[in-house]
């Protein structure tokens, strides 16, 4: 049975994590898992930094910055997060390699992060949580926008998953079913079947009776991974693109959660393909990316 016992939330001091804090809180309490705080300090590279050096050596800089960022980890969220209750971890470099590394080393079941809109927004895939998304092995749930929706009180009623017909999609419909399972959530399963493309020259009635093949074929095909997995879901077929679907299922049930798969190996592209990220931009819940 998949449990998520520890959770890795990384940190940034910034208003999303602030945010996002009740969320998680009200996840862990759920689950009954334990919460690490995580900060990693990354490479000075401000003017600022520039212009200090000229007067101090770089390793008096280093720690100086050093210091006050344990000191302000060790006081960040003690509401939330009390410090005998929920560890807090430095490190230091590039953020998103470090987090994926120590989620990797010490074994945590869970990643969560906030998105932050104006980078998924104007799709900058540079950003540390889009790393992570695309290295870390463990799922990585990723909330609403923090900075401009604050994520709404976590109730885990209702699950969303999305299905496809690939050879990975048992692995990630075991795990949804699972943890909903878990956490007492409803899950309902979402296959989309891309309608015919643009300007392409269709015959209505046939189209519609080439859908409705595919509906039935896909439906047989999910209730073999239904049966695999032990799962009794409730299943939606859609037609029409991919990503709406998905985000549209979620809004109408008002999902807790939409699960997505991610490839289970990096492979030469990466864990992530474009739809990942449009589900994560413009999804009307938190993701959780398996």
């Amino acid at each position: 049975m998949t449990t998520i016992q520890n959770i890795l939330f990384p940190v940034d001091f910034s208003a999303s994590c602030t945010a996002m804090a009740p969320y998680i809180k009200r996840a862990a309490a759920i689950a009954s898992a334990k919460v690490t705080l995580l900060y990693v300090l990354e490479p000075s590279a401000s003017a600022a930094a520039g212009f200090e050096l000229l007067a101090r050596p770089l390793r008096e800089v280093e720690e100086d910055r050093e210091s006050v960022a344990r000191a302000k980890l060790d006081s960040y969220l003690p509401s939330e997060f009390p410090l005998d209750h929920s560890p807090r971890l430095f490190l230091a470099g590039e953020a998103a390699v470090r987090i994926a590394e120590l989620a990797r080393d010490r074994g945590f079941d869970l990643i969560v992060m906030p998105t932050h809109a104006g980078v998924f927004r104007r799709m900058l895939l540079g950003s540390t949580t889009a790393k992570v998304l695309n290295d870390a092995d463990c799922p990585v749930l990723t909330t609403q926008h923090a900075e401009t929706i604050s994520p709404r009180t976590l109730e885990h009623r209702e699950w969303v998953c999305a299905i496809g017909l690939q050879p990975d999609s048992e692995r990630v419909l075991r795990y949804a079913s699972q943890v909903a399972e878990t956490v007492h959530a409803n899950l309902s399963l979402v296959h989309a079947i891309p309608a015919a493309g643009p300007g392409l020259p269709v015959q209505l009635d046939l189209e519609e009776r080439a859908q409705s093949m595919e509906k039935q074929a896909a439906r047989q095909r999910i209730e073999e991974l239904q049966r695999a997995v032990g799962s009794r879901a409730v299943v939606i077929i859609a037609v029409g693109p991919i990503k709406d679907a998905l985000t549209e299922a979620a809004r109408k049930l008002r999902a807790d959660v939409l699960v997505i798969g991610r490839s289970s190996q990096p492979g030469a592209q990466g864990r992530l393909r474009d739809l990942t990220y449009a589900v994560v931009r413009d999804a009307p819940c938190p993701v959780l990316s398996v």
